[in-house]
């Protein structure tokens, strides 16, 4: 039986957006910035600024990516774009069990993480704070951050594909914000006096929390996206 189903409702992209969000990776780059700021004595303004800035260019990275990834998938042949959907279904699955494990058995076996190597280079980065290398920091970041946070972007752009036009630009630009509003609240908080290892103490105590809700969300958005290549529900 085919179910004809039309654009992602605005709802299924702003719970997805919202679980994507808590994501503890991009959290943690944050506070590690924001520590440095505290650190090296800067004024609450310049956090502010700074802070801005970093998230604008995680933003517009982001953006930027996942319209070019929309519009890609978009204009695949149809025989080639199931195929890929069903591959794109099987590492959502495959990512959502990873966080559901990590809710059991966090940090043993594989995890879905920033690498080593990439983390040092953002420890560094982090140390040269200049308007140029703040941006960078930002789009660097938002490259690195993919395999903790780009398992729910993935499988949201894939369903934009299915019918490519302003308003799935729109849900994409509304997807992006929701992404980075709990870094722009933690900014907020610090500007406002709030001490970085209450935040830091907050995402520990939360952090499997949020790798469950992410690992759900994947596992259920996987096997949409099954549904999907399979024919049994068809995007009008």
């Amino acid at each position: 039986m085919v179910v004809e189903a039309s654009l992602p409702t605005i709802g299924t992209v702003v719970i997805t957006a919202i679980v994507d969000s808590i994501n503890p990776c991009a959290i943690g780059v944050l506070i590690l910035l924001l520590s440095t700021f505290v650190v090296f004595r800067k004024s609450r303004r310049k956090i502010l600024l700074f802070g801005i800035l970093y998230i604008s260019a995680v933003y517009i990275t982001y953006f930027s990516a996942g319209l070019g990834l929309t519009y890609f998938l978009h204009t695949i042949p149809l025989v080639i774009a199931q195929y890929i959907s069903l591959f794109v279904a099987c590492l959502v699955v495959a990512g959502g069990i990873l966080e559901v494990k990590d809710f059991f058995w966090y940090g043993k076996g594989f995890s879905l993480a920033i690498s080593a190597k990439h983390a040092k280079r953002i420890h560094k980065l982090t140390k040269k704070i200049t308007l140029p290398s703040l941006l960078f920091l930002g789009m660097f970041v938002a490259a690195v951050e993919l395999p903790c946070t780009g398992g729910p972007y993935l499988a949201i752009t894939l369903l934009l594909s299915q019918n490519f036009n302003t308003t799935a630009v729109l849900l994409l630009a509304l997807y992006n914000l929701i992404f980075v509003l709990p870094l722009l609240i933690i900014l907020v908080l610090v500007y406002s006096g709030m001490k970085i290892h209450t935040i830091q103490m907050w995402k520990h105590a939360y952090k499997h929390y949020m790798r469950l809700a992410i690992g759900i969300i994947l596992i259920g958005l996987g096997w949409l996206l099954i549904l999907i290549a399979n024919g049994t529900i068809n995007f009008g």
